[in-house]
């Protein structure tokens, strides 16, 4: 017998103003499945739904973040090197480069 799970909608408040997530609960490690339909890739997952929220906000604002700096990368606005990659969401946008550094 196949149990239905009940996902939850919240909105979430994060530095880049508030978002609609879809919380789901997961069958198999326990805790919540999260996902922010409108930002493409914000996905994480928390052992209860407070630790779930957290994670989803880390989530969208890495995304977020991630995506201006490669905008501002691709109109020359920053140039990245070695040197300046110290930020794990510039890590994240080029994981070729985590064995350089």
């Amino acid at each position: 017998m196949s149990t239905i799970s009940k996902k939850k909608m919240a909105t979430v408040k994060t530095l880049y103003g508030s978002f609609r997530c879809v919380f789901e609960p997961e069958s198999d490690m326990g805790g919540f499945v999260v996902e922010s339909p409108k930002v493409q890739g914000a996905v994480s997952w928390g052992k209860n739904f407070a630790e779930a929220k957290r994670m989803i906000t880390e989530a969208i604002e890495g995304v977020v973040e991630a995506r201006a700096i490669a905008e501002a990368e691709r109109q020359g606005v920053v140039r990245l090197t070695n040197r300046s990659i110290n930020n794990r969401l510039v890590r994240a946008l080029y994981p070729s480069l985590r064995r350089e550094l």
